[in-house]
């Protein structure tokens, strides 16, 4: 790279409108979309879409809502020309679907465009020609007079050939096709030029599109562009202004926002970004974005999977996992500050029905869009307390922050040491191995309770190293009648703190129960579960006792296949 670009490159001028309206313009309602998926986004393709497939991409089309489709360019491609007489000779266009074709300025290339609509109900006939500097000089090799008259002529030919055809209702599309890098002046004086040809009327509106056909300047300067043109165009109320932006620069889809903040009416791009060199605008990034500010799209994408798996079948082009909504990723957090306050916000909504979505680093519900929360939080070496609580919760088990933060360190200490995702049956087995099946000094064979009054009398049969043990105790609860029997073998502990669920609604469902003791002055957390409360609270004093034996835990892996069979 160059360590002077400037002597290579040049800023692109900004425009001269100090009295700019669109930064003060919200956005309120979804602009006309035109996906050119068929066309432009068809012939940035390695191999270009079949006629079955171009089949099966138009329908996908018609499902999600698209009203204007551009379905070829006939006079470039038999295989275009092809499906577009397939459709009208079968009736295959829904009657609320207009399609839309490309042909170029020339006479030839409109009379086979015009062959190959014969007899469709409705169309969008869709000429173009470049009206940049470099493209006059350099490529065509005309002055401006010779640019504007290839316009203005192609127009008239346009306007004779639809006017021979009244059985269809034609609509007249008309791009300076590079227009974001084109002097204004001279845009706006090629668009005259072609709008005094066709002589558009509010009952017979004409497009004016405006493409950033290679991104050039920054969004704001696109959409001063636009507003100017909006203000200084004739017969603005006889135009749908439309706009085609390109992804050069990255910023696609904020030229596009920009500009319909500037006074553009529609949008022409594709499903995901596909197109030539960096893609068009994404259309479906476009129409989130409105949905995610309370906007409806009138485009569905409820089921993004099924879309997304469609798409990449025609296009044989993968989804990045992290693009914008529709990405395998966008909705999985692997942090662990992110991953908390995620769990905090469902239980937030759990707890209080709120009228507006929020939840934290969810900028939409998945559920929208067809995705289930099962994904949504996910593990490796960057994740936290809040992630695993939240896989477990999945389980039924609701942990204590105490045991929260503990069993947090062992998961990440096994994705430290595999340096890879860990996956949610290994969470769960992991748990297991930890809590509910620990090393067993100490084993719970039998254990009964009787009130005598104003105390609670516990017998208990308890195997330790030395054999089973028959204990008694007495006390104003049952953990406390343990931790007095457990005293006569020498077992001297606190318990700190306890909490106890039902692992779901219904009779027969198991019990949580979770301590914190004080044991040989070490602080240690165990879990018992078992269909009996009382049960399962002695069974997690156990298990905490059991872990503190040696000050060592079971290695998760080197017992991992051992405990799969245990489960």
């Amino acid at each position: 790279m160059l360590t002077h670009p400037e002597n290579k490159y040049q800023p692109f001028q900004i425009v001269n409108l100090n009295d700019r309206q669109w930064p003060n313009v919200i956005q309120q309602h979804a602009p006309a979309w035109c996906s050119v998926d068929m066309r432009d986004g068809n012939q940035a393709l390695i191999d270009p879409m079949t006629i079955e497939q171009k089949r099966f991409f138009f329908k996908l089309l018609t499902e999600i809502g698209f009203k204007e489709i551009e379905v070829g360019f006939p006079a470039a491609s038999q295989v275009d020309y092809d499906f577009i007489r397939e459709l009208i000779e079968h009736n295959a266009i829904p009657s609320d679907v207009t399609i839309q074709v490309l042909t170029q300025a020339r006479e030839d290339i409109i009379q086979k465009t015009f062959q190959a609509l014969t007899g469709v109900p409705r169309a969008v006939v869709h000429v173009y020609n470049a009206t940049a500097p470099v493209f006059r000089d350099v490529v065509f090799k005309v002055d401006k007079l010779g640019c504007k008259n290839i316009a203005a002529n192609a127009a008239r030919l346009i306007r004779s050939e639809m006017k021979r055809r009244p059985e269809t209702e034609w609509i007249f599309e008309y791009s300076p096709e590079t227009f974001c890098f084109t002097e204004l002046d001279f845009s706006l004086e090629n668009c005259e030029a072609v709008i005094d040809v066709m002589q558009p009327t509010l009952d017979n509106k004409m497009i004016v599109n405006l493409p950033t056909t290679v991104e050039v300047s920054t969004p704001n300067v696109f959409a001063d562009q636009i507003e100017w043109f909006c203000r200084k165009i004739s017969r603005r109320e006889s135009l749908i202004i439309s706009v085609h932006p390109h992804n050069d620069r990255g910023t696609a889809v904020a030229t596009a926002e920009l500009a319909l903040l500037a006074g553009a009416q529609r949008i022409e791009g594709t499903l995901f970004g596909n197109g030539e060199r960096t893609g068009n605008v994404d259309i479906f990034n476009l129409a989130m974005n409105l949905y995610s500010s309370g906007v409806n799209p009138h485009l569905n994408f409820s089921n993004i999977d099924e879309i997304v798996q469609k798409v990449t079948a025609c296009t044989q082009l993968p989804l990045h996992p992290r693009h914008p909504y529709a990405g395998e990723l966008v909705y999985t957090a692997f942090s662990g500050s992110h991953q908390d306050a995620i769990k905090k916000g469902f239980a937030a909504r759990k707890e209080c029905e709120r009228k507006y979505w929020e939840v934290p680093y969810l900028p939409i519900d998945p559920s929208d869009i067809g995705r289930n929360y099962e994904a949504v939080i996910r593990l490796n070496s960057q994740s936290g307390k809040g992630g695993v609580a939240y896989i477990l919760e999945e389980q039924g088990v609701i942990l204590p922050r105490g045991i929260q933060i503990e069993f947090s360190r062992i998961v990440q200490s096994v994705a430290d040491q595999s340096q890879k995702e860990i996956s949610k049956d290994m969470v769960w087995q992991l748990f297991q191995e930890t809590y509910l099946f620990p090393p067993a000094p100490f084993e719970l064979l039998d254990v009964h309770v009787e009130d005598e009054q104003e105390n609670m009398k516990l017998d208990a049969a308890i195997r330790t190293p030395e054999g089973i043990q028959h204990i008694q105790g007495r006390s104003n609860g049952p953990l406390a009648a343990y931790v007095e029997a457990c005293s006569s073998l020498g077992l001297h502990f606190d318990i700190v703190d306890y909490h106890e669920h039902a692992r779901s609604s219904g009779a027969r469902s198991d019990a949580f129960a979770y301590v914190e003791i004080l044991f040989q002055n070490k602080r240690l957390f165990g879990v018992g579960r078992h269909a009996n409360i009382l049960k399962a609270s002695l069974l997690a004093v156990v298990c905490a006792m059991n872990r503190g034996v040696g000050d060592q835990l079971i290695s998760f892996e080197r017992n991992f296949e051992r405990k799969k069979e245990i489960c």
